[in-house]
């Protein structure tokens, strides 16, 4: 009998993975089959999963720290050994905030976008209806990223905008109903409020930060424990389905199958438009390419590096206003696992880093970096702004930010 695995997820395109490798068989190769379990918020997945309705969740990566930290809740230690994907993330305005601060077609630049907001948000101040944003979680990535761009262009969260909570499936809804003027969300839900004309999507957060992490696949700790086995051979399921993911032959079949009314239950078009790194800005006009504004395989994608969890608790440190700890350090660093990782995958096909964590923001250029296993180089994975996050320093690097 196949070992099953229960994961929750939000109907969103970067669950791809576990999706597909229940669809095309990569599950089943292994000795295991995946049960998706869908829900409407991060909150009930967590939830489902902390409280055993789940094996595994698709999970925004800080909030598998926040809660290993016990933020908001009673402390429960997660592991993640394996990060679903980079990026996928867009900042859609209004269509006429959008037309302010980023007129141009295509993409705006995230200097100059940030200027022109800058010098907006000052307005909404003084006129008593400071400009107000949706992200999905505040254990995000969405959170984190937005707020790095807009402290980085000299605009203060929480004093001179407000950032709300909006759970992805009601975005676009939230943006329409004008609760919101811009929102933080991945696919498709940038693409639903472009389709509906309520929205134009003016950033990709790949251009705030090229390769951060986005989801994780998260477990509690003792299930990884229990389940070692399990779980390592769950990570060559997802692997192999990160390399069809990728594939151009597959982007349509797979876009159907994620559009089915169990996973996300849309349009299959908008779908594969996010697979293809293919955005449609503003309704009318011709989606525009932007390469790796998804990144779920190539340069060791799925690889938990513990810098990337390192980054993310500086940035709960930065917007929670606590003080920086050694400990909590530590334990957040831990909660992404590449021992687990490189034991899934050792003696295959796929090249292993030949370290664990790494310099944030250093690359420029393709670099060939040393491995475990195989050949790897990596391409820019560069901040916006020229930053860079050394993990040797964490407390450094904090004292730099604005």
């Amino acid at each position: 009998m196949a070992r099953e695995f229960s994961i929750g997820f939000l109907p969103l395109v970067d669950a791809a993975l576990p999706i597909l490798a229940q669809e095309h068989g990569f599950a089943e190769a292994e000795g295991l089959t995946i049960r998706m379990v869908r829900d409407t918020s991060w909150a009930t997945v967590l939830d489902r999963l902390l409280y055993g309705h789940s094996d595994a969740a698709h999970m925004v990566a800080p909030l598998a720290i926040a809660t290993t930290l016990g933020r908001g809740r009673p402390a429960v230690p997660l592991s993640a050994p394996f990060v679903l994907g980079l990026n996928g993330n867009a900042v859609t305005f209004t269509t006429a905030i959008a037309d302010r601060i980023s007129p141009g077609a295509g993409l705006g630049d995230p200097a100059e976008v940030g200027r022109k907001l800058a010098e907006l948000a000052a307005e909404r101040v003084a006129a008593g209806h400071p400009l107000r944003f949706g992200v999905v979680h505040r254990y995000s990535s969405h959170n984190y990223m937005l707020r790095y761009w807009l402290a980085a262009c000299g605009i203060r969260p929480d004093r001179d905008v407000e950032i709300a909570t909006v759970p992805p499936p009601f975005c676009a809804d939230a943006l329409e109903a004008g609760e919101v003027d811009a929102i933080c969300v991945g696919e498709p839900w940038n693409s639903v409020a472009v389709e509906r004309g309520v929205g134009r999507i003016v950033l990709a957060t790949a251009q705030i930060w090229r390769r951060g992490p986005e989801k994780v696949l998260a477990l509690r700790e003792p299930v990884l424990a229990d389940r070692r086995e399990e779980v390592e051979a769950l990570i060559r399921a997802l692997i192999a389905a990160g390399r069809h993911f990728i594939d151009p032959e597959n982007w349509e079949a797979n876009a159907a199958i994620l559009a089915r009314p169990a996973y996300l239950d849309g349009s299959a078009e908008l779908i594969q438009r996010a697979i293809a790194d293919r955005l449609l800005l503003a309704k009318g006009t011709e989606p525009v390419h932007y390469p790796d504004f998804m990144f779920q395989y190539r340069e060791a994608a799925n690889f938990p590096w513990v810098s990337q969890a390192q980054w993310l608790y500086t940035q709960m440190v930065r917007w929670e206003g606590t003080p920086f700890d050694a400990g909590e350090a530590a334990r957040a660093a831990r909660v992404f696992r590449p021992d687990v990782y490189r034991s899934a995958l050792l003696g295959t096909q796929e090249p292993l880093p030949g370290a664990s964590s790494k310099v944030e923001g250093s690359v420029e250029t393709q670099l060939a970096v040393g491995t475990q296993q195989g050949k790897m180089t990596l391409e820019s994975n560069a901040f916006f702004d020229g930053g860079v996050f050394d993990p040797s320093s964490l407390e450094a690097y904090l004292s730099h930010l604005p």
